[in-house]
């Protein structure tokens, strides 16, 4: 037992000694030289070391520690005229989203009440048939008082939309966001590019103030009237006062000579001759369309709604009432569901573009005041992109125009290739 103990022992130091060994060589690494790094200081302590080399003894005071009356006012650099463009800037960015939601709920509007008249005019028809076919008594007059009702509700629907038109609405909130659009972009262009005048705030005034007039958002009282006695073009711009003095036909510093304004008079005249005259008369075309379906329609199924009360006494009272309110029915789809009021303010849109492009040309190359003018290159390359043409075809337009003078020739050419 003793023997057993001595080797235990024995074995158990050997077995601490290699073990002791082995952990000592596996530590056993080579030491690293220090190195002393400089830390930087902070700003605060910076400024606190020169505070007391500089032999003082108070530091900057704290900003929590400063009275609202100490600090002194930043000045601004904004100007009252730029002022005044932001603002205005704002109120064109809410009449965007203003016009952008009206849109969509008379394009709403459209469509609901065009499914739910067209569904009355059906059902009543229906009615008037079923009530034909050897009814008699009760059932007979409850087919024929529904049927009466549900043309008659139909006649007054149909007025009301035939007044208000929503699908023109729709189109007049859709070109009312477009421009607002644009001038919202004319004026952060103008913001960005120079400092604004009070010429400026004027002019972006006086645009705004005439979008709204001429799209105005509510129905009762300054709804835009549907059917004139006469077509129209649309107009959203501010019209200039006063007529510009001519302008010679020499060169200037704006670069606009004489070429130049025979080029662009010869423009205008493609256009009044070509765009707007057939704008003009496609406008007015849409516009008697529009003024016939808008009286079939109510006009059918009110006579739907006379034969139906008659039902029962003869049987040209049913062919009556089904032959009208399937007619009506067929107007109604055809003049709303076709959207023929928005095809009228499309063209009244269009022909309002064609004449503020006149106007725009006329006063440029009329201008009063020619250091003020637009630079001749930039207001070529103006006109050939609202007309959708390049530079060289602008140009070709002109020659073309000015050759059918002398041939007395007539131009098979429109101004515009995007409308």
């Amino acid at each position: 037992m003793a023997s057993l103990q001595a080797s235990s022992f024995l074995f158990s130091s050997s077995c601490s000694c290699s073990c002791s060994t082995r952990i000592n060589a596996a530590v056993s690494v080579p030491k690293l030289p220090r190195f002393r790094l400089p830390v930087p200081r902070t700003p605060l302590r910076f400024v606190e070391d020169l505070n007391l080399k500089d032999g003082l003894t108070s530091t900057v005071p704290l900003l929590e520690n400063t009275r609202p009356d100490q600090c002194e006012p930043i000045e601004s650099k904004t100007t009252a005229a730029a002022a005044k463009l932001y603002a205005i800037l704002e109120a064109v960015s809410d009449r965007v989203e203003m016009h952008k939601n009206i849109g969509e709920q008379r394009d709403n509007w459209n469509k609901l009440l065009l499914n739910s008249i067209n569904m009355i005019t059906l059902t009543a028809a229906t009615m008037a048939g079923v009530a034909s076919a050897g009814t008699v008594g009760a059932p007979l007059l409850a087919l024929k008082l529904s049927s009466t009702l549900l043309f008659s509700a139909a006649t007054g629907m149909l007025l009301i939309m035939n007044k208000i038109q929503p699908s023109q609405l729709a189109e007049e909130q859709r070109n009312a966001t477009r421009l607002f659009k644009q001038l919202y972009s004319h004026i952060r262009t103008t913001l960005a590019l120079r400092d604004p005048t009070a010429l400026d705030v004027k002019d972006a005034m006086e645009k705004t103030l005439a979008l709204d007039k001429a799209y105005p958002l509510p129905l009762l009282g300054k709804m835009i009237e549907k059917f004139p006695e006469k077509f129209e073009p649309a107009v959203w711009w501010p019209k200039t006062q006063g007529s510009p003095r001519k302008q010679r036909k020499t060169q200037g510093k704006n670069g606009c000579s004489g070429d130049l304004e025979e080029e662009m008079r010869e423009v205008i005249e493609v256009i009044k001759r070509k765009d707007s005259e057939d704008y003009m008369r496609l406008g007015n075309l849409a516009l008697k369309v529009n003024k016939i379906l808008a009286i079939s329609g109510p006009l059918l199924t009110g006579i739907a709604a006379a034969g139906s009360a008659f039902v029962g006494h003869g049987s040209w009272a049913a062919i009556v009432a089904v032959t009208a309110g399937a007619l009506a029915s067929t107007v109604n789809t055809f003049e709303h569901g076709g959207q023929i009021g928005m095809v009228v303010e499309m063209y009244r849109n269009c022909a309002g573009f064609f004449t503020l492009m006149e106007e725009s040309i006329e006063t440029s190359i009329q201008q009063r005041d020619f250091e003020k003018s637009e630079d001749g290159e930039m207001f070529e390359m103006n006109v050939a992109l609202k007309l959708g043409r390049s530079l060289s075809q602008l140009r070709d337009l002109a020659r073309k125009s000015s050759s059918s003078h002398v041939d007395g020739s007539t131009i098979d050419e429109f101004a515009s290739k995007l409308f």
